[in-house]
């Protein structure tokens, strides 16, 4: 509903729906432009034996060995789980947002992280099935250096569903539950330090480049991934399905099976083989991350003026 005096606190007010939507739009717009960094950084994630080259010559051998279109195998259910993911975290984090301007105290970072957290696990309950399917539609057909990793025959989306449930149970969509609710801190820093910086940077109401919201959204991206990145190592890993462990599924499977799936890639590639494919995340998440940041602030300030609002987003 369009929210008139500003006054309209919760979930459905306009100005909720026109950040989630933006966020949407500019997460499925970025990924697409960088995507085949992505396709580089889930096969050193999952495939033990490739080596970890240089992004562009993991990006060559791949398509030398796949074809070029195999940089965007998986795609429209990545973009289809990226567009439902984002627009649940950016309509959770800007309605805990409105709802905290309506209250005591000032914008502050301690409160950002808590909004972000929230947002975070919102969305991690409500779209890890659509992630897990799409890391193997994403890896299905993929010439493996892992001998042990089998090919799966999914025909699409909806096969992939129906196929796990009956081969797998219900449970396995959630297979990598735990390690993405302590990945919410990813984002949750991510826009913490965003926010904090945006703020500092449109002080006494200076208007903020396009170039610097880049800059911005790259440098908090950058710091949150590097952070976190052995967990997202391990969520891959359990995501593919192919990982022994102890046979469980689920939400108890990814308690049981973290451990021990870090003890093993440590003891086969050293710490640093838990950073196996930053190279590749960071490429592609700083820039996607900073390229989202623009294409949503454009978005959000663009609908607003055309709506008529003509009012100044309080970030």
């Amino acid at each position: 509903m369009p929210d008139n005096g500003g006054s309209a606190v919760g979930l459905l007010s306009y100005d909720t729906l026109v950040h989630a939507v933006a966020g949407a739009m500019g997460s499925v717009t970025a990924m697409t432009v960088f995507f085949p960094l992505d396709t580089a950084k889930s096969r050193l994630q999952v495939d033990e034996n490739r080596k970890s080259n240089s992004t562009p010559v993991i990006l060559a051998e791949i398509a030398k060995e796949e074809g070029f279109l195999s940089l965007y195998r998986g795609w429209f259910p990545v973009i289809s789980s990226l567009c439902c993911s984002n627009f649940v975290y950016f309509y959770t984090f800007n309605a805990l947002k409105r709802a905290a301007a309506a209250g005591p105290g000032k914008p502050r970072p301690g409160k950002d992280l808590l909004m972000g957290i929230v947002a975070g696990v919102t969305n991690v309950i409500l779209t890890t099935p659509m992630w897990v399917v799409n890391t193997r539609l994403k890896l299905q057909g993929v010439k493996f250096r892992n001998e042990d990793l089998h090919q799966t025959q999914y025909r699409g989306i909806f096969d992939a569903f129906s196929q796990i449930i009956a081969n797998e149970g219900v449970g396995t969509l959630w297979s990598s539950t735990l390690p993405s609710l302590i990945l919410v801190l990813n984002p949750a820093v991510q826009f913490m330090i965003y926010e904090a910086m945006k703020r500092k940077a449109g002080k006494g109401g200076r208007r903020i480049s396009s170039a610097e919201i880049f800059l911005i959204g790259a440098v908090a991206k950058a710091i949150a991934t590097t952070a976190t990145y052995p967990l997202q190592t391990v969520q891959a890993i359990l995501r593919f399905g192919q990982y022994k462990g102890d046979g469980n599924r689920g939400v108890m499977g990814s308690l049981s099976n973290i451990f021990p799936l870090v003890m093993d890639r440590i003891k086969k590639h050293g710490f640093l083989g838990l950073y196996k494919g930053l190279e590749a995340k960071l490429l592609q998440t700083v820039l996607t991350a900073a390229l989202m940041f623009v294409i949503y602030e454009k978005i959000t300030a663009a609908t607003f003026k055309v709506m008529g609002l003509n009012k100044k987003l309080k970030h």
